[in-house]
């Protein structure tokens, strides 16, 4: 069961285009400000200490180690372990990183490949910290979660275990961004037991922000050596892993059983006359590699020319080594391909392509779904679906991948996952694709032809999940200079339904005698009129008391009835309602969430504050908090006239009282009250109390 404030978050339904992995929208992980934290220990005169990650046993975890092992844990900063420490020495690179005692090649292969690529590491790795200057004992790192980046603040106090490192550690003595980076993630995961076994998948997407895509090394497709080729070409991170139950046992030919590597490289040579593709991988371990065809000191590089052997061969014993692409299928089992866009499709006859991305944030709720099954393809479910459109189209390449991912209930780190996955239906609602998966992150590529397309997430269990799901479209480029991102269209162009013109004629056609409507009236009126498409009509209709609310906002003559300048005026509100709602319900679901309703109701102009948010959403939102358009209609008219009303109080401006004394259920007015009190001007302060009177008799508290 959601707490609160985990609910309010799941309201969100966050819906954003353009490329992702940017730090404009990065959250502070537990609240803790490095900025402010540094310059209060330096203010003090003292080393900051982490009391959210403490230097103890839980944040090693209860299980990683034997209890008389974890009792014989010591933490030691860096300055307690040399005189002149530093963060990072001659840059970074992944020959730093030696695993340590924790099983988290996983995390340190993404790592290893995250080193190669700086526009990456800048992100997760801020260069405004260090042991020389302002020094105090602080460091933070940053990493994607769940649509976020999260900036993670740590004390330098390291594991020792025996006097070794319990942690990952530099291959140089003096140098600690290993360390301090896997303490960081650490914190993230809830604990270093945590790390102690993962996919390299989360990891690669955890540094980058990026979407990642697995291969099968056993069943690959048949465009493997492709995607590798614009992998490398497109500076991807990528990954690999080998399979076997016995975990780190090293075979004869040197590959480490039920490990992770990082894949450094991929190249096609000439050799004895023919093209030769081989593939670099390196080993977080830091030492041992492979012995076979194209290893360290093997014969085959001998029939290289000498300028292609400078440049590619090293032998020394790194980690890192040289194998055919032949072998490389025969000993690892899964590749991993990551980036921002999806560029390691991006092969084949196509020119000048770009990927435009959507992301929205949702709750996939089991009580929305009926059908023969939940996930079924035969469900009809009233969960969101999300629509994207493809305009070009090649058989010889992807043009769409979809991205789901899964999120932990909050503070819990080593929840079972569910069996997550997506439907792809075409207009006609046919399902045409679908992929369910037992994992955090369930990516999928597609050649899907020019049309419009929805995608509905689910799962197989009988649960609810917060999800974050991207959707990539390749666009192609007609411009070979252009470097801009499309936006995939909306599903359909709706028409204007409604025009301010007309409103004497529809006023006319639903009047008493063309003098006057009442609240029947008016109900008839905008049901028929205003609910014409399905966006405005999925959310239900206007009810009678709704109606009935809304001609005593507007009816000035407090007659029961709406003249047709008082008509007027509220059809030109239902016209400006009307573009917003569709403008800010971007994925077209015919709801709006608590996110979507707050930008809604700044873009009007309106004063809102997360309180009153709130209390709309239950006044007017379903159970699940969302709002149909009818119910915004109500929501923004009763918000709209109080903002009005209380400023024109505020002025000393007369008969107020009949525009807020119409019943309201708020739960609580004072919410309201104190959310006035903060935005009147000072000299309006006396008529306070008579602000809150109107409201306990216009809220019926």
């Amino acid at each position: 069961m959601l707490n609160l404030s985990s609910a309010l978050r799941l309201q969100q339904g966050l819906q954003t285009a353009g490329t992702t992995g940017g730090l404009q929208n990065l959250r502070n992980f537990n609240n803790q400000d490095f900025e402010h934290l540094r310059s209060l220990c330096l203010s003090q005169g003292l080393l900051f200490e982490d009391d959210i990650f403490p230097a103890d046993t839980s944040s090693i975890g209860p299980n990683l180690l034997p209890k008389d092992k974890l009792q014989q844990i010591e933490w030691k900063r860096p300055r307690e372990l040399l005189r002149n420490p530093c963060l990072i020495m001659d840059g970074v690179s992944r020959f730093d990183i030696i695993q340590g005692e924790i099983g988290d090649c996983w995390m340190l292969a993404a790592l290893g490949s995250l080193t190669m690529q700086k526009q990456f590491l800048e992100k997760v790795l801020p260069k405004d910290q260090g042991f020389q200057s302002d020094y105090a004992g602080i460091f933070h790192f940053r990493f994607w979660q769940f649509g976020d980046w999260v900036d993670v603040v740590i004390d330098d106090r390291l594991p020792f275990l025996n006097g070794n490192y319990l942690s990952v550690h530099a291959r140089t003595s003096n140098e600690f961004w290993p360390s301090l980076l896997e303490k960081a993630y650490a914190k993230l995961q809830g604990s270093y037991q945590n790390l102690h076994g993962g996919y390299i998948s989360d990891a690669l997407v955890d540094f980058t922000g990026g979407v990642q895509m697995q291969f099968s090394l056993k069943d690959p497709p048949p465009d493997l050596e492709d995607v590798l080729k614009a992998a490398s070409k497109s500076r991807c991170l990528m990954g690999c892993s080998t399979s076997g139950w016995m975990r780190n046992t090293v075979l004869r030919n040197g590959i480490v059983q039920g490990h992770a590597y990082t894949v450094t490289g991929a190249v096609k040579i000439r050799f004895k006359n023919q093209w030769e593709h081989i593939i670099r991988v390196w080993n977080p371990w830091g030492h041992g590699e492979w012995r076979g065809p194209w290893s360290d000191g093997s014969p085959e590089w001998d029939y290289v020319e000498p300028e292609i052997k400078e440049e590619l061969y090293r032998k020394k014993n790194d980690g890192e080594f040289w194998m055919s692409y032949e072998n490389f299928r025969e000993q690892f089992s899964w590749l991993c391909v990551c980036n921002c866009t999806p560029t390691f499709l991006d092969f084949g006859d196509q020119r000048h392509t770009g990927w435009s991305v959507e992301r929205h944030i949702n709750l996939w709720n089991p009580l929305l779904a009926t059908g023969r099954s939940n996930w079924s393809s035969g469900a009809v479910s009233k969960n969101p679906q999300y629509f994207f459109k493809v305009t070009k189209h090649d058989p010889k390449s992807y043009n769409v991948v979809i991205s789901l991912i899964q999120k932990n209930a909050e503070g819990v780190h080593d929840a079972q996952k569910l069996k997550i996955g997506f439907f792809i239906t075409t207009e006609n609602s046919k399902v045409l694709k679908q992929d369910f998966s037992l994992a955090r992150d369930v990516s999928s590529c597609f050649n899907l032809s020019p049309g419009t397309y929805a995608v509905t997430p689910a799962t197989t269990e009988d649960r609810e999940f917060e999800f974050v799901l991207r959707i990539f479209v390749k666009n192609q480029d007609d411009n070979e200079n252009s470097n801009s991102q499309l936006n995939p269209a909306p599903p359909m162009d709706v028409p204007r339904q409604i025009q301010d013109s007309s409103y004497k004629a529809i006023f006319l056609k639903y009047a008493k005698q063309g003098s006057a409507i009442d609240a029947l009236q008016l109900q008839r009126l905008l049901n028929d009129m205003v609910l014409q498409d399905e966006m405005t009509s999925v959310g239900g209709e206007f009810s009678f008391d709704s109606c009935r609310a809304i001609l005593a906002l507007m009816d000035l003559n407090s007659n029961g009835q709406l003249t047709l300048q008082e008509f007027g005026s509220l059809w030109r509100s239902v016209t400006k309602y009307m573009d917003l709602f569709r403008r800010e319900d971007r994925n077209c679901s015919g709801f709006l969430d608590v996110y979507e309703l707050k930008s809604a109701i700044q873009t009007a102009g309106l004063p809102v504050n997360e309180q009153i948010l709130h209390l709309m959403a239950l006044r007017y939102g379903n159970v699940y908090k969302r709002m149909g358009f009818a119910d915004f209609v109500s929501c923004m008219l009763r918000l709209e006239t109080m903002t009005y009303a209380f400023q024109n109080l505020a002025k000393g401006g007369p008969q107020v009282l009949m525009t807020v004394t119409e019943p309201y259920q708020y739960e609580d007015s004072s919410v309201v009250a104190n959310h006035i009190q903060s935005t009147v001007p000072s000299h309006a302060l006396p008529v306070l109390p008579l602000v809150e009177t109107i409201l306990r008799v216009a809220l019926r508290k």
